[in-house]
């Protein structure tokens, strides 16, 4: 009982981590897109132009996007792309989801309250980890040694290369099922995907 009700409460995350599950290939390679857009841009492989530099934001931006219309459309960009056309030309009532999102959010406030705690807690992890992981550690002064990283960059390189990999995705899905779980649209996690023991 205990365990159903905890599950109950962890919904949005659950609903979260099971999306991350079923799709870390397409999640991981559009977070490579833009932890390796950011190197380059921070100067880890050589100085870049300014033309490079926007070129290559404009390449971050657009694979953050698409992590966001990825799930918008639950695992289909094409489909995120349509509700967020249906939305600005007026198609989705927002008014009705609004006030739906709003009568759940009081009716499932623990829900709501628990799974954003668990959210900041693993986040909160995942940036301590990273920063050891650049400061702490001797794999940025490895990977300049071996050449992999030129001497003129900063941990910077791998601060942001890591948080574009982990970070910054999940945050991306979770913020964007919360979304969804509030619309009552959320994507259900498939029997057993993930668990809590």
């Amino acid at each position: 009982m205990k365990s159903a009700a905890l599950k109950s409460n962890l919904e949005p995350m659950i609903a979260s981590l099971s999306f991350m599950k079923r799709h870390w290939i397409v999640l991981v390679s559009l977070g490579l897109i833009a932890a390796l857009g950011r190197v380059i841009q921070l100067g880890g492989f050589g100085e870049v132009s300014r033309l490079t530099h926007t070129l290559l934001e404009i390449v971050v931006e657009a694979s953050r996007v698409a992590i966001l219309l990825f799930v918008l459309g639950v695992a289909n960009v094409r489909k995120g792309l349509q509700q967020v056309v249906r939305l600005v030309t007026g198609k989705i009532q927002f008014r009705s989801y609004s006030g739906h999102a709003w009568s759940k959010m009081k009716s499932r406030w623990s829900a709501l309250t628990f799974s954003l705690v668990l959210f900041g807690l693993i986040a909160w992890g995942l940036n301590l980890l990273i920063n050891q992981l650049a400061y702490e550690t001797c794999l940025y002064l490895t990977l300049k040694r071996e050449g992999i990283l030129v001497g003129t960059s900063s941990e910077w390189t791998i601060l942001l290369f890591f948080k574009n990999l982990s970070v910054i995705p999940f945050t991306l899905v979770f913020e964007t099922v919360l979304v969804l779980w509030l619309a009552n649209k959320a994507p259900l996690p498939e029997k057993h995907s993930v668990s809590l023991h």
